[in-house]
């Protein structure tokens, strides 16, 4: 029975990891590179994007202002927030 224990708590384990991980922080380089498009069209300097809450986070300046612009699934904005 120990046997089948440990290896099925480290599975478990490295399964919540990496649903973790894909939840927040690392966002594909497709996706990435959709949204510096789209936000260089639109006149902002990215400078990081990260996946949080479900949603796609960039940080990016314009004018000289930092902005947070918020993107959905769909890569539409749903939220753009100056930041100070």
């Amino acid at each position: 029975m120990k046997r089948i224990i440990a290896p099925l708590t480290s599975l478990a384990l490295a399964l919540g990891a990496s649903a973790a991980a894909a939840s927040d922080g690392a966002v594909p380089a497709d996706i990435k590179d959709k949204i510096t498009e789209q936000l260089t069209q639109d006149g902002y300097e990215l400078r990081k994007v990260e996946m949080e809450d479900g949603a796609y986070e960039a940080y990016a300046l314009k004018d000289g202002k930092r902005y947070e612009i918020y993107f959905n699934a769909n890569l539409e904005i749903t939220r753009t927030k100056q930041d100070d």
